[in-house]
């Protein structure tokens, strides 16, 4: 499965664009795009090429999708930690088991 984000422009130079994700710059390439693309505008990037024009209403509603599923990932990572039994209950660490 591939996944590309929408991604703001910066600034382009030549065949090259500085994009914007959550606050992140990164350099990506405009050779495969189908249009020519302009400062401010967002475009979906994978695998550091940009893939075509989005707009922005649809960027801004697919990041926020995007930021709802990281949080919903973080949270059921963290309910699965705190409902795993210990590892070492009481009588099984090392140094009990010493004693």
């Amino acid at each position: 499965m591939c996944l590309a984000i929408p991604s703001k422009i910066i600034s382009i130079d030549n065949l090259m664009a500085t994009v914007d994700i959550y606050g992140a710059r990164r350099d990506v390439s405009l050779m495969l795009m189908p249009e020519e693309a302009q400062v401010g505008e967002y475009v979906l990037v994978h695998a550091g090429f940009a893939l075509q024009k989005i707009d922005e209403e649809a960027a801004m509603e697919s990041l926020k999708l995007l930021k709802e599923y990281e949080e919903l990932l973080a949270q059921e990572e963290e309910n699965y930690f705190n409902t795993q039994e210990d590892p070492y209950p009481k009588g099984n660490t090392i140094s009990e088991i010493q004693r």
